[in-house]
């Protein structure tokens, strides 16, 4: 579904418009964050033709090396190994692949070395592992100036602001660990109400839904699993919830599938705005009113990179890695995210130069290998699975590439006729002597992050890159 286009000018409410223009800011001054600045600087240079922003982006990116170079232990001694001197070897923006790649592993082994002996007001943060690779790093308070600025910028596309009424369906224990009176303080005055995704049984699902119609939000933000999960409780239950105002869902940190997007928007009666980053990686894309998913080029250099770790055209499918720009404090470049998609090739018709990613296909575990040593998306083996009228749940684990187990939650028993179509179907893409275990639970629980995964590769699909 492409989301509906926005194009009169946003008008906040007397409160939104006192929390944009003096609460939020006066918060940002207190936490010494230049959140503000960079949203208005932001918000002119979205406009610029492609060209400036990869000039400012040039710009950017050699000041992050050299300060790097002559501030980051591990970089100063990098740099000299590999002989690149950021002074004199950063001519363009292709000069960057020039470097190793930055990974998890790295990050892990050299974690304080990684620090710039110059940062002042570091903040350890982490990860939550649903990829299998928990990580803990660091970040200034550029960074996260910069990270806010930029989610900042994408929510107004959608008109609305800090200020609006909003829930957050989340389950980080980050968010969820810190809801001390401060925070709670904070909370209310932003009208920000922070529901957990950890539980999802009917009691909690029906607390949810009292709980959105009685905040009566502008805006919604969670997992797209979590958002979905909960609409489809609604619907089920005969509860409208399309009369409460709400004028976009904001969804990210897990691939957005078409029937969640359709199901979030039909029941909630709004547009679905897919964004894409991580805590580590930082917030590196969003989607616009009409539908393109534009990169924060101000800040993020993307690559996509081969197996060999070469770049890829644009239009051409690789693993996404990332250079942020706002991290001279805990530098992330070169960054493997993980994950695989594809540069656009044109812009987008809203008439901002921001590049697009014209995919984002998963992370290489959503990816599946067959026993002849084929790669497919793990969408080849959900689609038999959501064919099948008795499965409301399921998750699926290749654990080798000779054994793939299923998880499903039915409305009746499993029998052997259901359980063969399964298999059968599940052989016909990955091998004939594959083993498939197909077991039926009760309910399938999301990871320690709060997010839900339908499909998951312990086989080491695309990871040979040195």
């Amino acid at each position: 579904m492409k989301a509906v286009s926005t194009t009169a000018r946003y008008r906040p409410a007397p409160y939104t418009a006192l929390v944009t223009n003096l609460l939020f800011p006066l918060h940002e001054r207190v936490k010494q964050h230049s959140s503000v600045a960079v949203r208005k600087g932001l918000e002119a240079s979205q406009y610029w033709p492609e060209e400036r922003l990869r000039e400012l982006q040039l710009r950017r990116l050699r000041a992050l090396l050299e300060r790097a170079a002559a501030r980051v232990p591990y970089f100063r001694d990098l740099f000299r190994q590999v002989g690149f001197d950021p002074r004199s070897d950063v001519r363009s923006l292709a000069d960057l692949a020039r470097l190793p790649l930055m990974d998890k592993a790295i990050i892990r082994a050299n974690t304080d070395r990684l620090k710039a002996d110059d940062a002042v007001g570091l903040a350890r943060f982490n990860t939550g592992g649903s990829s299998g690779e928990p990580l803990i790093f660091h970040i200034g308070r550029e960074r996260v100036s910069h990270d806010v600025a930029a989610k900042w910028r994408a929510t107004r596309w959608w008109n609305v602001d800090i200020g609006d009424p909003e829930i957050v369906v989340w389950g980080s224990p980050i968010e969820l660990g810190t809801q001390d009176r401060v925070r709670a303080l904070r909370d209310r005055l932003l009208r920000t109400h922070l529901l957990p995704a950890f539980e999802m049984s009917a009691a909690k699902l029906d607390s949810f839904i009292a709980r959105i119609r009685a905040h009566r939000p502008r805006m919604l933000f969670g997992y797209p699993s979590a958002l979905s999960h909960i609409a489809r409780h609604a619907q089920a239950q005969g509860q409208r919830m399309d009369d409460l105002g709400i004028r976009v869902a904001f969804v990210t940190s897990e691939r957005l599938y078409d029937e969640q997007r359709a199901q979030i928007s039909a029941t909630f009666g709004c547009p679905v705005a897919n964004g894409y980053g991580g805590r580590d990686a930082g917030f590196i894309a969003h989607q616009c009113p009409e539908g393109g998913m534009h990169i924060t080029a101000e800040d993020i250099i993307v690559e996509i990179i081969d197996p060999q770790g070469q770049p890829v055209p644009r239009g051409q499918s690789g693993e996404i890695v990332v250079t942020h720009l706002a991290t001279g404090d805990f530098p992330f470049i070169r960054y493997r995210t993980g994950d695989i998609g594809v540069l656009g090739t044109q812009g987008c018709t809203c008439g901002r130069g921001l590049p697009l990613l014209q995919e984002i296909q998963g992370r290489t575990t959503d990816f599946m290998v067959a026993q002849d040593g084929t790669v497919m998306h793990g969408l080849a083996l959900v689609y038999i699975l959501r064919d099948l009228p008795q499965v409301k749940a399921f998750k699926i684990t290749q654990e080798s590439v000779d054994l793939t187990h299923v998880q499903v939650v039915l409305e009746a028993p499993l029998d052997a006729a259901l359980r063969g179509h399964i298999e059968r179907g599940f052989r016909a893409r990955l091998g004939s002597a594959v083993a498939v275990q197909v077991e039926q639970v009760g309910a399938i629980g999301p990871e320690k992050s709060g997010k839900f995964r339908y499909v998951v590769s312990k086989v080491a699909a695309g990871r040979a890159v040195a």
